[in-house]
C-alpha cells in the first residue's frame, strides 16, 4: 500500500473545541498510526503552540458576530511556497468556505483530488447573519444551497458522517454519485480506563443522578428545550442533577434559564473543557441527554455511547443514526414534555437502564477510529482514481432552485 501524502483545510483546529475538530484530529491520529503523511492547515492562535507536526497556520481574526469561530484569513505566502513541496496525494476540505475555497483553489492548481466532508447543516446557521427578515432569511438559506453545490461540483468525492445526511444531500442535490457515508470514528480506549467512582467522589456526585449533556451554547442546539425538560423530570424526582460542557455565543443567556425555571442548584455549567477530561465526565455519569437537531452525526452522543451511557435525546438528523430507540436509550419529538417523560421512564427501571448501557457499549464499538480510518482510506484510493479519470461529483438540482431565490425575496 503507497504511503499517501494528504493535507487537511480546515477553519477550525486546536485549541478549538468542537465536532469538526475532533473529527480532523482523530483521522489525523489513525492516518499517522497506519503510515500515512498527514499535513494540517488552520487558522492561527497566538495562545496555542502546536504539539503535533506538520500543522501550519495561516493567519486569522475574531468574528465581529456572535459567534465564537475565527475567521481564517486565507493568505498565507509561505503555505503557497510549501505545498509543491510536500508532494501530495490529494486535498481534503472541512468547510466550503475561507479554507475550504483555498483547498479547493489549490487542489485545481496542482491538480489534486478534492475531498470534502459535509460536516454541517450549513442552513441552520443562517441565523448568525445579521439580516432580521424572514424574506432575506429565506434568501440567505437557498444562496447557501446554491453556493454549496457550487463547492460540491469542485469535489471528486463527498464524505457524509451519517445516513441522515445522505438522505437530505441526495434529496437537495440529486447525488446520484461520488459520495460515501463515513461517520467520524472514536479512540475507544480513554472511555475504557475512565475512573467512574473515582469521578463521582471528587465532583460530590454520590447521591445524585447524573444527567449530562455536552456542546456550543448556541440556539440551534436547543438548550431550552433540554432546560425545560429537565425542570419538569426534577419536580417528580428531586436526585436528578444536569451537568453541562460546553460554551459559546448564547452562553450568559441559557445560563440564566435554570434561574428562572427555578432549578439552578441543580444544574451545574462546566463551561469549555479540555477534550481529554471529557471521557471521566461521561462515565461519571448516569445518562445523556441531548436537544440538538441541527447535528450531521452527533459525535457527543457517539462519545457518551462510548462511555457507557444510556441516552435520552430528540430524534433528529445525527442523533437518530446513532442511538436506535428503546436500545440504547429513548428518542423523542422536539418537545420538552416528551423528553421529560422519557428522562423519568430512563430512572424508572434499573434492569432497562443496564440493559441499554450494555447496548451502548456495543454501539460504540462499530465506531471505533480504526475501522472508520480505513473506510476513509478506501474513500482517498477513489477519489485519487476519478481525478485520474476527470470525474466531478455530478448534481442535478443545482438550476432548478433559481427561481425560488427570487421568489424568497419578493413581497
Amino acid at each position: 500500500m503507497k504511503r499517501l501524502h494528504v493535507a487537511h483545510f480546515t477553519n477550525m483546529y486546536h485549541p478549538v473545541i468542537n465536532g469538526v475538530v475532533r473529527s480532523v484530529s482523530a483521522y489525523r491520529d489513525a492516518f499517522t498510526k497506519m503510515g500515512h503523511n498527514v499535513f494540517v492547515f488552520a487558522q492561527h492562535n497566538d495562545d496555542y503552540e502546536d504539539k503535533e507536526p506538520f500543522v501550519f497556520r495561516y493567519p486569522s481574526l475574531d468574528l465581529p458576530i456572535s459567534v465564537d469561530i475565527p475567521a481564517v484569513i486565507p493568505v498565507s505566502p509561505f503555505v503557497d511556497r510549501l505545498l509543491p513541496t510536500l508532494k501530495l496525494d490529494l486535498i481534503h476540505a472541512h468547510h466550503p468556505a475561507l479554507l475550504g475555497l483555498t483547498a479547493a483553489n489549490k487542489a485545481h492548481k496542482l491538480d489534486l483530488p478534492l475531498v470534502f466532508t459535509f460536516h454541517s447543516r450549513y442552513q441552520e446557521y443562517s441565523h448568525y447573519i445579521p439580516l432580521p427578515q424572514q424574506s432575506v432569511q429565506g434568501f440567505v438559506k437557498d444562496m447557501i444551497h446554491i453556493w454549496l453545490g457550487e463547492f460540491i461540483e469542485k469535489c471528486q468525492h463527498i464524505v457524509l458522517p451519517s445516513e441522515s445526511m445522505r438522505k437530505i444531500l441526495v434529496d437537495d442535490y440529486g447525488l446520484s454519485g461520488g459520495y460515501t457515508v463515513v461517520p467520524t470514528g472514536i479512540d475507544l480506549t480513554p472511555y475504557r480506563e475512565a475512573n467512574r467512582e473515582a469521578t463521582r467522589l471528587q465532583l460530590g456526585w454520590q447521591n445524585d443522578k447524573v444527567m449530562i449533556s455536552v456542546g456550543r451554547l448556541a440556539l440551534e442546539k436547543n438548550w431550552n428545550i433540554l432546560l425545560e425538560a429537565t425542570a419538569s423530570a426534577m419536580q417528580h424526582d428531586p436526585a436528578l442533577r444536569l451537568v453541562i460542557i460546553g460554551d459559546g455565543p448564547e452562553g450568559d443567556l441559557i445560563r440564566k434559564l435554570p434561574h428562572s425555571l427555578g432549578i439552578a442548584r441543580r444544574v451545574d455549567f462546566l463551561g469549555r473543557t479540555p477534550f481529554n477530561d471529557i471521557p471521566r465526565y461521561l462515565a461519571a455519569a448516569d445518562c445523556f441527554v441531548f436537544a440538538s437537531t441541527s447535528e450531521t452525526q452527533g459525535l457527543v452522543t457517539l462519545e457518551a455511547l462510548a462511555a457507557g451511557l444510556p441516552v435520552v435525546a430528540v430524534a433528529a438528523t445525527g442523533t437518530s443514526d446513532i442511538v436506535r430507540d428503546n436500545i440504547e436509550g429513548f428518542t423523542t419529538r422536539n418537545d420538552s414534555g416528551a423528553l421529560s417523560a422519557a428522562i423519568q421512564q430512563m430512572f424508572k427501571s434499573p434492569d432497562r437502564t443496564a440493559r441499554f448501557k450494555s447496548a451502548a457499549l456495543a454501539r460504540a464499538q462499530n465506531y471505533e477510529i480504526s475501522n472508520q480510518a480505513k473506510r476513509l482510506e478506501a474513500v482517498y484510493l477513489q477519489a485519487i482514481e476519478d481525478h485520474k479519470q476527470g470525474r466531478f461529483v455530478q448534481i442535478e438540482n443545482q438550476k432548478s432552485i433559481g427561481s425560488k431565490i427570487f421568489d424568497s425575496v419578493r413581497p
